[in-house]
C-alpha cells in the first residue's frame, strides 16, 4: 500500500474538502479474473472530454495495469501492497479498451509482472466526446490499478469495483458524486457487492457539510443496499468512504458500487437508470518511473491536425481513425522507436511520437455540355447546371469526395435534355456530358419557282433555331445540270435562336430541275424544283378554204437548244416550204444538226434542207413537226430567230 504524503494531499486537495481524515487515500479500482462469479462481466468507466478540452491531451494514465506477482507472495501482503492478487499458477491477464466517438482508440493487453509500473497511455489530443473505458481480466485473480486523466476531463462510472486495504479505522476515498437541485424529492439507490459484513468493512456516505451517513455492508458474494431521499439540504458534492474494520482477517477486501436514480411513483420511467460517480485520481507514486505514451499524430500534408481525426492503438499498432473523406498517404516515427507497415499502420514501442498524413479522399467531376445536332456533337460552353449544391458554368471541374452525384442541367428552349449522374471515384475524375438535342428549321425558297428557258430565278436557303448558344454551320445549295450561279453557292456562320443563317444566290436556269440545300453540321437538307417554260413564237398564213399555221419553239437541255417547228395543215398544200434562219452572233457561229420531220406521232424522217430552207412537198392536212439540235452559246431570246413558210395551193 502507498501511504505517501503527497498522495494523501492529492486525494485531499481532489477532494475539495469532503472532510476526510489526514490519513489513507483512494481505493484502487479493481477487475476480478473471468473465473470468478461478480457483479459485473469486467469493469467500465466512461470519460467524458467537453468541447473546451478537444484540443487538449487526454493524458490518460494508469497505474499498475498488469498483476504484480510480488504484490501478495504465499498470502501475505508485502510492503507496498497495492491489491493484485493470484490464486494457483494458471495464466492470467487483463485488457484495457478505449472506444469513443469515432470506435476504438486503444486496447492493451497485460500478462502478470513484477512490478507496479506507471504509464501514461495516450498524450494526444481526442475529439470531443463520450468515450468508454472497459477492463476485463481473465484467469484466476484480481487486478487492482487506478486511472486519472487531464482535467476538465474526468474519469465516471455508475457501477465499479473497487480494493480496500490499508490500516484499519482510515478513511478511504471510493468515489465522489454531486445530487444536483434538479433532483429534490427524488431518490437514489447505493448498492454494494460482497462486502464480505461488517466485520471486515464498514462504509459511509459523506455527506455536504461532512457528516458521515453509515451504509449497510453487504456479505461475502451477496448485495446490501441503502437507499438516500434527495433533500434541498442534501444539493452538492457526496462521497463514498471505506473503512477496514480492526477485527479484519484479510489484507485486502473487493467490492462492487452500483449507483442508480429510482423514478417517481407514477412517473412511468424505467427502474435504476444508472447514475455516475467521479473516481479518484492517483497522486504521482514513489518509486515508479512514468512510461511516456505512444502521441500519435493525425495531420494533413501542410501539417495542420485534421479536425474529427482520431487513432487506436491495439497492443503495440497504431493506426490513424480519419473522418470521412480522407486517406491515409504516408506514415512516420519521428520520435522514438518504431515499423512503419503501411500508410495507416505502425508498429511502435512506448514512449514514442507517430505521425499519419492523410489527404481528402477526393476525385474529380467533369461537366461538360454539347449540342447535338442531327448526330453531330458541338461542344457548348458557359451553360449552366447543378451539381453537389452548387450552381455552375460549363465546362467545370469540381474536386468532391468519392460518392454519386446528380447533374441537373438548365432548360433551354429549342432543345431536350436529360439529367445524369457521375460517380466520383478517390484519385479518378469522372465525366459527365449533358447533350441538348437541337432542333434546327432549314427552308429553301425559289422565285421565281418557274421561268423561261436561261431566265433567273432567286434562290434563298435559311437554317433557323429557338436554341440560344452559337451553333457553327455551314448552308450549301447544290444546282442541277442547266442551272448556272455566279454567286457564292457555300456559306459558313453562326447559327442561333439570335441570328439566322442565310444563303442567297440568284441562279440562271436553263432546263427544269431540283435544287438541293443542305446544313452542316446535322445533315439536314431542303430541296425545291424550278420549272422552266419554253421559248416559242407563232406565225400563220391562212388561204380561203384553208391554210397552214407555223410554230417555232426553243428547249434547253442544260448545253444545247432543241428546235421544234410545228406545222398545222387545215387543207393540203403543194411544195410546203419553211425558212428557218440560223441565229448570228455568240463566240461560235451557230451549227445545225440533223433536221427529222414527224407526222403527228409518227415515225420521224429526214426533212431535206437546203441552205436555211426546209422543202417539205405536198403535206396532206395534218400536223407536222420539224425538229432538230442548235448549237450556239447565244441566249434563248437571241437563239431565237423568226421563220417563214410558203407552199401551193394543192390540186
Amino acid at each position: 500500500m502507498i501511504r505517501t504524503k503527497t498522495l494523501l494531499l492529492a486525494v485531499l486537495a481532489w477532494a475539495g474538502g469532503l472532510g476526510l481524515a489526514q490519513s489513507g487515500g483512494a481505493i484502487p479500482l479493481v477487475s476480478i479474473g473471468s473465473e470468478f462469479k461478480w457483479l459485473t462481466e469486467g469493469e467500465q468507466y466512461r470519460i467524458v472530454i467537453p468541447e473546451e478540452a478537444a484540443n487538449k491531451p487526454l493524458n490518460l494514465e494508469v497505474y499498475s495495469p498488469a498483476l504484480n506477482l510480488n504484490d501478495y507472495v504465499n498470502g501475505r501482503a508485502v510492503s507496498g501492497y497495492y491489491g493484485d492478487e493470484r490464486y494457483g499458477s494458471g495464466a492470467f491477464s487483463t485488457t484495457f479498451t478505449l472506444t469513443g466517438p469515432t470506435g476504438k482508440v486503444l486496447e492493451k493487453t497485460y500478462q502478470t509482472s513484477t512490478a507496479h509500473t506507471w504509464e501514461r497511455w495516450i498524450g494526444t489530443p481526442l475529439p470531443a466526446g463520450t468515450y468508454t473505458l472497459k477492463v476485463v481480466s481473465s484467469g484466476r485473480g484480481k487486478n487492482a490499478y487506478a486511472l486519472r486523466v487531464a482535467a476538465p476531463a474526468q474519469i465516471q462510472a455508475s457501477t465499479f469495483t473497487v480494493n480496500a486495504r490499508g490500516r484499519p479505522d482510515e478513511d478511504l476515498l471510493a468515489a465522489r458524486f454531486r445530487l444536483p437541485a434538479e433532483l429534490v424529492g427524488k431518490q437514489i439507490r447505493l448498492l454494494n457487492y460482497d462486502g464480505d459484513g461488517a466485520s471486515e468493512l464498514q462504509l459511509f456516505a459523506l455527506q455536504p457539510g461532512g457528516t458521515h451517513r453509515p451504509l449497510a455492508v453487504s456479505g461475502n458474494g451477496s448485495t446490501a443496499t441503502d437507499v438516500i431521499s434527495v433533500t434541498q439540504e442534501g444539493v452538492g458534492d457526496w462521497s463514498i468512504v471505506a473503512r477496514i474494520s480492526t477485527a479484519t482477517k484479510q489484507f485486502s477486501n473487493s467490492f462492487a458500487l452500483r449507483l442508480e436514480t429510482l423514478p417517481s411513483p407514477r412517473s412511468g420511467e424505467a427502474d435504476g437508470q444508472p447514475f455516475f460517480a467521479t473516481l479518484p485520481p492517483f497522486a504521482d507514486p514513489q518509486g515508479a518511473k512514468l512510461l511516456g505514451p505512444v502521441v500519435v499524430e493525425v495531420v494533413d500534408p501542410q501539417g495542420r491536425p485534421i479536425p474529427g481525426a482520431s487513432y487506436t492503438l491495439d497492443g503495440d499498432t497504431a493506426k490513424p481513425v480519419l473522418p470521412r473523406g480522407y486517406v491515409a498517404v504516408s506514415a512516420s516515427v519521428p520520435e522514438g522507436k518504431g515499423q512503419v507497415v503501411g500508410n495507416a499502420e505502425v508498429r511502435v514501442t512506448a514512449p514514442a511520437r507517430v505521425r499519419f498524413v492523410a489527404r481528402p479522399n477526393q476525385g474529380g467531376l467533369n461537366v461538360e455540355t454539347v449540342a447535338l445536332v442531327g448526330g453531330q456533337r458541338i461542344p457548348l460552353s458557359g451553360v449552366p447546371f447543378q451539381a453537389a449544391g452548387q450552381t455552375l458554368r460549363s465546362p467545370a471541374n469540381l474536386p468532391l469526395a468519392p460518392g454519386e452525384y446528380p447533374v441537373a442541367p438548365t432548360p433551354l428552349p429549342g432543345a431536350s435534355v436529360e439529367a445524369k449522374s457521375g460517380t466520383v471515384k478517390d484519385g479518378q475524375t469522372t465525366t459527365v456530358t449533358l447533350e441538348y438535342r437541337v432542333q434546327v428549321a432549314l427552308q429553301l425558297l425559289v422565285s421565281p419557282d418557274a421561268v423561261l428557258a436561261c431566265q433567273t430565278t432567286n434562290l434563298t436557303a435559311i437554317a433557323s433555331t429557338d436554341f440560344p448558344y452559337t451553333l457553327p454551320s455551314t448552308l450549301k445549295l447544290t444546282l442541277p445540270r442547266g442551272f448556272t450561279s455566279d454567286a457564292k453557292l457555300e456559306a459558313s456562320g453562326s447559327l442561333s435562336a439570335q441570328e439566322a443563317l442565310t444563303l442567297a444566290a440568284p441562279t440562271r436556269v436553263c432546263s427544269a430541275g431540283t435544287v438541293r440545300a443542305s446544313l452542316e453540321p446535322g445533315g439536314l437538307a431542303a430541296e425545291a424544283a424550278v420549272q422552266v417554260r419554253s421559248t416559242s413564237l407563232t406565225l400563220s398564213r391562212v388561204t380561203p378554204g384553208g391554210g397552214v399555221t407555223l410554230a417555232k419553239s426553243l428547249a434547253y437541255d442544260g448545253a444545247n437548244y432543241t428546235v421544234s417547228l410545228i406545222l398545222t395543215v387545215d387543207k393540203a398544200v403543194d411544195n410546203l416550204r419553211v425558212t428557218d434562219p440560223l441565229p448570228a452572233g455568240g463566240g461560235t457561229p451557230a451549227v445545225r444538226g440533223t433536221a427529222n420531220l414527224r407526222q403527228g406521232q409518227g415515225q420521224p424522217s429526214a426533212a431535206r434542207l437546203e441552205g436555211s430552207t426546209f422543202n417539205l412537198g405536198k403535206l396532206a392536212p395534218g400536223t407536222y413537226t420539224v425538229s432538230y439540235t442548235l448549237f450556239t452559246d447565244l441566249p434563248p431570246e437571241k437563239a431565237l430567230t423568226d421563220p417563214d413558210l410558203t407552199w401551193d395551193e394543192g390540186k
